[in-house]
């Protein structure tokens, strides 16, 4: 079951559905998550009836693309307009109270700024000319140092639950939004500096970020839109010329390291803390959620405000279906439901790749279902359930690789919590969102593993004895899924020969383990050889599910030690191969190797939160 509730303000707090008394789908801990009861009337309710996704990244390369310069951007700041901001507009670190902004400047100190990498189409969502990032002053301007012609900068307020225990206000302590603009297909993206200097939410802090954490941040925001998973964008990385001092390793060692700063690109940069700090400071505050709740869906949930009682999205909850709530008449209830769909999605996403946060703390979520924040994240090598890159999450590894989706409802949980708090949504309706996120879950993580595998059905006990020989083996978690596509589906090959095109990702196992191995392939095969699909069709699907090239530690620690030496060409070019993960990419098969021996030193295989 989940960790305890942290009892902060957690009066009222809705009863997280009672799990099965089985995992998902694996002997192993694999997936921690167990799913809900099934719910009597509801097998046809999807948010999909109520919107599309996340607006898509990138619009149809045959859409005719404004080109603009910096200085010609339709710059649009609704957060500033529609929600309470601070009447102060210092950075002296402090309580920001009956807000949801502080209007601040970029303050960071730079020397001869220098741009690092730069996303060309991310440059596109904007309707950027990526002739800008040729021009001299282009560092200067996104340094922080030259403001932005049109811009309105700001850091959010919001609070958050870390590892499980309130920390109260948080907020943007060194991430500076410089504005929202609305490009020609009328979408909404805001532009944010990590880096650029302290805000009232700075705490202790400088409010700086160095080269190494921000090269991480721009190069797996980008990777992982090229997996297809949502997330924040990066239009750029850029040096200030200054050193900051960071301790990595909270062990006293402290170390002059390149600052730098990245510019965040996202629809939204809100998170579920941005409305738990205000439910978490008492009556006078619960308006502030109801506000900040009606902008987030006129602004992002638009759909929500137009539903009728012709869509019947009404569900039965309680014992025997005790009480009936239409979601029609409550558009918070609604939305709910849809942000918990979202964050399931993303999270099934994530297990699907291998990627593990690190820190997925509610200030860490979201709103729009994004992968937000990357801190000490990982991809896994080798398969172990129990990974996590963050070394502070050691101790408990709360948040380790199959941990994921349990944490996922946690925080909805108390995101929930909150509105419960605003009188927004009842228990019930609470109770229904964390039962739609177990579904939506359950939904995708087997949708996922199925491509993955090229089976015509979702196979329980097939999917959970693979891994479970992966976990056994330490088998390298890409490398498999990306080898296992080249399997035939017939039946008539020998059983020496069973292993022949798994043999580079099956290392250093006995004979026990490969006896264990053919038992598995031979019914895999068998599965294969009843869906009827061609090998080359299956295999075609296979290897787009199955990527190719993903953003290794080891990989990022190369690009990084390379950059603080003043050449920016290995980020530039790790960027390329990123940016297309399932394509062969011939050439570039370096960056699909297993980690080298130096990569499982501190500091490349696991990180801190420092940065």
């Amino acid at each position: 079951m989940l960790a305890h509730f942290s009892p902060s303000f957690a009066a009222g707090l809705p009863r997280i559905p009672s799990p099965r008394r089985r995992f998902l789908s694996l002997p192993i801990p694999y997936l921690r998550w167990r799913s809900p009861p099934p719910l009597p009337r509801v097998a046809a309710f999807s948010t999909a009836k109520l919107s599309s996704s996340v607006a898509p990244m990138e619009s149809s390369a045959a859409e005719e693309r404004t080109q603009l310069k910096l200085e010609e951007l339709n710059w649009d700041h609704s957060f500033v307009r529609e929600l309470p901001g601070d009447p102060r507009a210092d950075i002296i670190s402090r309580e920001v109270r009956r807000a949801c902004y502080t209007k601040v400047s970029p303050s960071v100190e730079v020397e001869k700024p220098e741009l690092v990498a730069w996303s060309d189409s991310v440059a596109k969502l904007l309707d950027l000319d990526p002739k800008e990032f040729e021009r001299p002053d282009f560092p200067l301007i996104f340094s922080g140092a030259s403001p932005l012609v049109g811009g309105l900068p700001y850091a959010q307020c919001y609070g958050g639950h870390q590892f499980g225990a309130w920390a109260g206000q948080l907020g943007d302590g060194r991430a500076i939004t410089l504005g929202e603009l609305v490009n020609s297909q009328g979408k909404r993206w805001e532009l944010q500096l990590k880096g650029a200097g302290k805000t009232p939410y700075s705490r202790f802090a400088d409010g700086l970020a160095v080269l190494r954490s921000s090269i991480r941040e721009f190069l797996c925001s980008e990777a992982m839109h090229g997996l297809g998973i949502p997330t924040t964008r990066a239009l750029c990385i850029v040096t200030t010329g200054k050193f900051v001092t960071r301790d990595m390793f909270y062990d006293g060692n402290p170390k002059e390291e390149p600052g730098a700063i990245v510019c965040r690109v996202a629809q939204s940069f809100l998170r579920f803390g941005s409305y738990q700090i205000h439910a978490s400071r008492g009556k006078e505050d619960l308006d502030i959620v109801r506000i900040l709740a009606d902008y987030t869906i006129h602004q992002h949930f638009p759909h929500l405000e137009k539903m009728e009682k012709s869509e019947s999205l009404s569900f039965e909850v309680g014992q025997e279906g005790s009480s009936v709530v239409d979601l029609t008449s409550n558009k918070y209830a609604a939305w709910s439901v849809e942000v918990a769909e979202r964050t399931a999605s993303l999270i099934a996403g994530w297990q699907g790749v291998g990627f593990t946060h690190g820190v997925l703390n509610t200030d860490n979520m979201s709103i729009l279902g994004l992968t937000i924040d990357y801190g000490p994240f990982g991809f896994l090598d080798a398969f172990d359930p129990s990974y996590t890159p963050n070394t502070t999450d050691l101790p408990g590894r709360r948040y380790c690789f199959a941990n994921q989706p349990d944490i996922g409802l946690w925080n909805i949980a108390q995101f929930t919590t909150a509105l419960l708090a605003a009188n927004l949504i009842s228990k019930d309706e609470a109770n229904y969102t964390m039962e739609r996120y177990g579904n939506k879950f359950m939904d995708e993580y087997q949708s996922i593993m199925t491509r993955k595998l090229g089976l015509p059905k979702y196979n329980k006990q097939l999917i959970g004895k693979l891994l479970n020989n992966m976990a056994v083996d330490k088998v390298d978690y890409t490398n498999f899924f990306r080898a296992l596509s080249n399997i035939k589906a017939d039946t008539t090959i020998p059983e020496s020969e069973l292993l022949v095109p798994l043999k580079a990702v099956l290392l250093d196992i006995g004979k026990e383990r490969k006896e264990a191995w053919t038992d598995w392939v031979q019914t895999y095969i068998q599965e294969l050889a009843s869906s009827g699909v061609p090998d080359d069709e299956r295999k075609a699907a296979m290897n787009s599910a199955n990527p190719k090239y993903i953003l290794r530690n080891y990989l990022c620690q190369s690009a990084i030690d390379i950059a603080e030496q003043g050449d920016y060409e290995e980020v530039r070019r790790l960027l390329k191969v990123m940016q297309h993960p399932y394509d062969e990419q011939p050439g570039m098969e370096k960056y699909a190797r297993l980690p080298p021996a130096w990569a499982y030193r501190p500091g490349v295989c696991m990180l801190s939160c420092s940065s």
